[in-house]
């Protein structure tokens, strides 16, 4: 990941330069993403699913992710809730195939029905210790997206918050926790210092009487 003063540097670079931060292939991922999940919604609410995704997008970009990222960024669900590996080679079809591979390195099942969650999310985390930089950056953004919707809701809601989640509140913590600590290992490390400030948070809230 690049570090935030050579993100900086770029932002000002493309902007003087006046060249394109995004192109078409964006706009038409933007597309694609919101038709693949237009009845989707966030677990237990009437929130659009193309919130988190957008966000995800945003939280790659501002981080030094390159279009190819924010392209995957949109599309990081795609393949585990809209369609698994024929998804996947549409994706590859009409983006290419390194944002296949980071959508797929994002993706814990393409299997219908799913495994079971505990199983899934042990995988995912070994999976994430050889992951590349590319695909790192797009999986702690979107753990950071969800982490501070989860303390969003969790102050909001309290303790009936985690009825929502399959690992209910023991197996949520513990698969943030040991996301954090990935994270914090490999890296990206400014979005890793943010997970950990979430988690943080939350468990200040968990812990409160």
């Amino acid at each position: 990941m690049s570090a935030p003063g050579r993100s900086l540097s770029r932002r000002r670079t493309l902007a003087s330069s006046g060249s394109e931060a995004t192109g078409t292939r964006f706009e038409k991922a933007l597309v694609y993403a919101a038709r693949l999940h237009r009845r989707q919604r966030r677990k237990v609410t009437a929130i659009p699913y193309i919130t988190h995704l957008l966000a995800v997008a945003a939280i790659v970009g501002e981080n030094g992710g390159d279009e190819d990222q924010m392209i995957a960024a949109l599309l990081h669900d795609a393949a585990e809730d809209q369609g698994g590996a024929k998804t996947l080679r549409e994706i590859r079809r009409r983006f290419g195939p390194r944002v296949a591979r980071l959508v797929e390195a994002c993706t814990d099942t393409v299997e219908d029905p799913k495994p079971p969650w505990r199983s899934r999310k042990e995988r995912y985390l070994r999976e994430l210790q050889t992951a590349p930089a590319d695909a790192r950056l797009i999986s702690a953004a979107d753990k950071v997206h969800n982490l501070g919707s989860i303390l969003r809701d969790l102050r909001r809601e309290g303790e009936a918050l985690w009825t929502r989640f399959s690992g209910r509140k023991e197996g949520t913590l513990w698969y943030y926790r040991s996301l954090a600590a990935e994270f914090s290992a490999r890296g990206p490390a400014g979005l890793a210092e943010e997970l950990a400030c979430l988690l943080r948070a939350v468990e200040s809230v968990v812990s409160a009487p």
